[in-house]
C-alpha cells in the first residue's frame, strides 16, 4: 500500500508536505494550538515495511529551542510501549531522521509519550491504595478533569507538592510521577514508607491535560506557559494554575517538586530560587542539602551542568517554582530531565526514556525524606 502519514490520535502532530516518494519525505513541525511554538512532534506512517524512509523535517532550525536538535535522535515504536531511538542529523536548518520499519505500522516522536489513557490509569491505580484520595480541582479549558492525588494522611505536618508536566510536550515529567507513586505506594520501599509518616503529599501528575492531548510542547489550550502564570492566573486564560495555586494557598507547602525537560541539555538537574532577592541563607542550606542527598540517592543526577546563575526579573516570580519559594518560604526545585540521553551515563538505544524517569521518580524520594527530617 502507499505510504500514509497520520496525527490524528492523542498528542498527534504534524505537517505534511509530501510522502510520494519514501527517500524524501518532507514535514514541517506543527505550531502548538494556539502559539507560535514549534518542536514537539508524533506521527504514525503506514505501507513502509522493509522501506527505507528519509524524513525532512524542514523547519527544524525555526523551532523554538534550534539547539535541541543537536545530537538529538528521534524515537520510534510499532507498539507505542517499546521506544526506541533512530538514525538523525540536523545540519542547523534541516533535522532529517532515516530509518527503515519492520513493520507496517511505526510511530515517530520527539520524546516517548505518555498517553491520556495511560494518565487515567495512573490516576485510577492510584486511588485503589487506602493511602490515596482522588481529587478533582476542576476543569480545563478544554473541559478536561485537572485531577489530584492526595497519598498519606492530610493531618501530617508537613505539605509536599510534587506537579508535572506544565509543559505538556515534556512527558518525561509524568513519568517521573509514576515511578515516584509508585514507590511511594510500596510497602516494600522504605523509603516512601518513611516519607509518608512525616508527610502528606500532594501530586499533580498533569498539570496540561488541554496542551497534552492537542500535542503542544508548552502551552495550554489558550496558549499560556502555564510557568509564566503563577503571579496572576486567571480561569480564562490559566485555569490549571489558578486551581493549583489556590488550592496550595489552602493548604500550606513544606516543599514543591516541579518536574519539566529540557531540550538542548543532556543531563539531570535542578534549577533553585537562589535569584530571589529574600533568599535566604537557610533556604540556601536546605536547597543544597537537598541536591547532596540526590547525588547519592540517583547516579543519574548531576550538578555540575545546569542552568547556573540567573539574574532576578519581572517574569522570576511568574514561574512556579520561585514562585512558590516566595510564597511559603520552603524549598522548591524545579527538577529537569533530558530529551536526548543523559550525557552521564548514555544509553544509544533508547537515550533518556520512559523507564529511567520512572527510576528517578522512585529516587527522589531519598532527598525528600532526608529534607523532610531535616526539617523537624
Amino acid at each position: 500500500m502507499p505510504i500514509k502519514i497520520s496525527q490524528q490520535f492523542d498528542a498527534g502532530a504534524i505537517e505534511v508536505i509530501r510522502a510520494d516518494d519514501p527517500a524524501h519525505i518532507d514535514l514541517n513541525i506543527r505550531k502548538d494550538s494556539h502559539a507560535d511554538i514549534t518542536q514537539w512532534f508524533y506521527f504514525r506512517v503506514q505501507g513502509a515495511k522493509a522501506t527505507a524512509l528519509t524524513m525532512n523535517f524542514l523547519n527544524a532550525g525555526s523551532a523554538a529551542y534550534p539547539d535541541g536538535w543537536k545530537d538529538y535522535h528521534a524515537v520510534a515504536s510499532y507498539d507505542r510501549e517499546n521506544w526506541f531511538r533512530v538514525p538523525t542529523r540536523y545540519d542547523g536548518k534541516v533535522m532529517t531522521v532515516e530509518h527503515t520499519p519492520e513493520y507496517d505500522s511505526v510511530y515517530y516522536a520527539y520524546f516517548e509519550p505518555y498517553s491520556w489513557e495511560r494518565h487515567l490509569a495512573l490516576l485510577d491505580n492510584a486511588q485503589l491504595s487506602p493511602l490515596v484520595q482522588l481529587v478533582d480541582l476542576g476543569s480545563t479549558i478544554d473541559g478536561h478533569d485537572l485531577n489530584m492525588l492526595v497519598i498519606g494522611d492530610p493531618e501530617a505536618a508537613q505539605k509536599v507538592w510534587v506537579i508535572a508536566r506544565q509543559h505538556p510536550g515534556e512527558t518525561m515529567a509524568e513519568w517521573f510521577v509514576e515511578g515516584m507513586v509508585e514507590a511511594l505506594l510500596d510497602p516494600a520501599n522504605p523509603f516512601g514508607r518513611q516519607c509518608l509518616k512525616e508527610a502528606v503529599f500532594y501530586v499533580v501528575p498533569n498539570m496540561n491535560p488541554d496542551g497534552s492531548v492537542r500535542g503542544n510542547l508548552r502551552t495550554n489550550a489558550a496558549g499560556a506557559n502555564l510557568n509564566r502564570e503563577w503571579l496572576n492566573p486567571t480561569m480564562e486564560r490559566s485555569p490549571e494554575v489558578y486551581l493549583v495555586k489556590n488550592k496550595m494557598l489552602e493548604i500550606g507547602c513544606d516543599l514543591c517538586l516541579d518536574v519539566h525537560g529540557d531540550e538542548g541539555l543532556p543531563y539531570v538537574f535542578v534549577a533553585g530560587s537562589e535569584s530571589l532577592p529574600d533568599f535566604t541563607p537557610d533556604q540556601a542550606e536546605a536547597q543544597q542539602y537537598f541536591i547532596d542527598n540526590f547525588l547519592i540517592a540517583s547516579p543519574d543526577f548531576q550538578d555540575e551542568y545546569g542552568y547556573g546563575k540567573t539574574p532576578y526579573t519581572a517574569e522570576t516570580l511568574s514561574m512556579g517554582s520561585p514562585h512558590i519559594t516566595h510564597a511559603f518560604g520552603c524549598l522548591s526545585l524545579t527538577l529537569e530531565m533530558p530529551f536526548k540521553d543523559n550525557a552521564n551515563d548514555p544509553d544509544p538505544e533508547t537515550g533518556w526514556n520512559g523507564a529511567r524517569s520512572a527510576e528517578l521518580g522512585k529516587a527522589v524520594l531519598q532527598p525528600v525524606l532526608q529534607s523532610l527530617l531535616a526539617q523537624q
